[in-house]
């Protein structure tokens, strides 16, 4: 993996973490004149910003490093793996409070201001029900499926070896013959682990960034399994890719109630939502985000479930309501939205807008959403494929 892994007592971790998040510095020269200064995040993406934006990185760093303080007391005090009985148990999860080193916030709360880098492998595995899914079949199941696949040709196949150079090119670990055969071997193996789902482009993006968090290979596979089959919601990736169609409608609707001014000013452009949302869905931000702000959306993801999504996605557009209200066309507010989530550097600001702002939409809610735009969405998708079916008869 990017960054290795090994056996390392509690301490050196501590150290090692702390090393792991510099400070960013740029050049007196640059400082002055406010130049675009070029550096690399955390996990090895080159990023480009302004010196303000170099400011609001160094301050988004200081407050993981105490977070990490934080954790790294509770690992102390608590025990390494704390957070599975505040998990496990309902009971203790509204009862868990850490007064005098969180000031009385649960675990929900401290997952939503973020999962130490160097914490985050082991905490997403064992939240997210990967180990749990792991440890259902044989130790050697990944290594079997990837020996017994490595060969193989299909459709799906081809579409991935296709996608490899073009996912994150120019990382210094994904873009090499050795990230290519990991994020392969990853997808690949999932494809026929799955082949409903097969592979939907866009997946390789996600388990892309998995490689880069995970400490094995493995784990990054077993955390798609998890993804896909537990968290997110059915067929977002099958052919037709109808749950995305009905994440889509399901937005839209939502964005009408949350934001209706945006919403209403949207409408009148005749803007359509998914030329800027299908992206967020089946990337899960990966592409449109920068990294660490993505992989605290993760944070959340995984121990809250797919609705947190909705979330993220309504709160670009909140952030964005007085730019957006002023936009003539429907370039425009795509420029708008992609300016802004491109310089996010900040996940604090986007998960208390999220959160604070958008309020609480529960899995209940979003599931009945979910149910009333199944029929309309499956129904266009029947249109389409017979109005295809009638071309192709009218061509033979």
């Amino acid at each position: 993996m990017y960054g290795g892994s090994g056996i390392q007592s509690k301490r050196d971790l501590e150290i090692e973490y702390q090393a792991q998040i510099p400070i960013l510095r740029p050049s007196i020269h640059a400082r002055r004149a406010n130049m675009t200064v070029k550096f690399q995040d955390l996990y090895g993406f080159t990023v480009e910003g302004n010196v303000d934006d170099v400011n609001v990185l160094n301050e988004v760093r200081e407050k993981v490093r105490q977070q990490g303080r934080v954790w790294w007391a509770l690992e102390s005090s608590k025990g390494a793996n704390w957070y599975l009985d505040a998990h496990v148990s309902s009971t203790l999860k509204s009862s868990l409070k850490f007064s005098a080193l969180t000031n009385a916030i649960t675990l929900k709360r401290l997952i939503r201001k973020g999962i130490p880098p160097n914490l985050r492998p082991k905490v997403w595995f064992t939240l997210s029900g990967a180990a749990k899914k792991k440890s259902t079949v044989p130790d050697s199941y990944y290594n079997d499926l990837t020996s017994a696949v490595e060969d193989k040709v299909t459709s799906a196949t081809k579409q991935i070896d296709h996608d490899l150079p073009r996912t994150f090119p120019g990382h210094p670990w994904l873009d090499t013959p050795e990230g290519h055969a990991a994020l392969r071997r990853v997808l690949v193996g999932y494809s026929f682990r799955d082949s409903d789902v097969g592979y939907c482009q866009g997946l390789n993006y996600v388990a892309a960034l998995l490689l880069l968090v995970m400490k094995t290979e493995e784990e990054a596979f077993w955390m798609l399994a998890v993804l896909l089959e537990n968290v997110l919601v059915n067929d977002c990736y099958t052919n037709n890719l109808s749950g995305c169609h009905v994440e889509q409608r399901v937005f839209k609707d939502l964005l009408t109630k949350k934001c209706p001014r945006i919403a209403a000013h949207l409408e009148s452009l005749e803007f359509d939502v998914s030329l800027v949302c299908t992206e967020w869905f089946l990337c899960l931000f990966s592409k449109s985000l920068p990294s660490e702000t993505t992989l605290r959306v993760w944070d959340v993801l995984f121990y809250e479930g797919a609705q947190v999504l909705f979330n993220v996605a309504l709160a670009i557009f909140k952030m964005n309501e007085s730019q957006l209200l002023t936009t003539h066309h429907v370039g425009d507010v795509i420029n708008v939205i992609q300016r802004s989530t491109h310089h996010l550097f900040d996940p604090d600001e986007l998960l208390t807008v999220a959160f604070d702002k958008i309020g609480l939409m529960t899995t209940t809610n979003i599931s009945k959403q979910r149910k009333k735009q199944e029929p309309a969405v499956m129904a266009e998708l029947d249109q389409r494929i017979r109005r295809l079916n009638s071309v192709n008869e009218r061509e033979k």
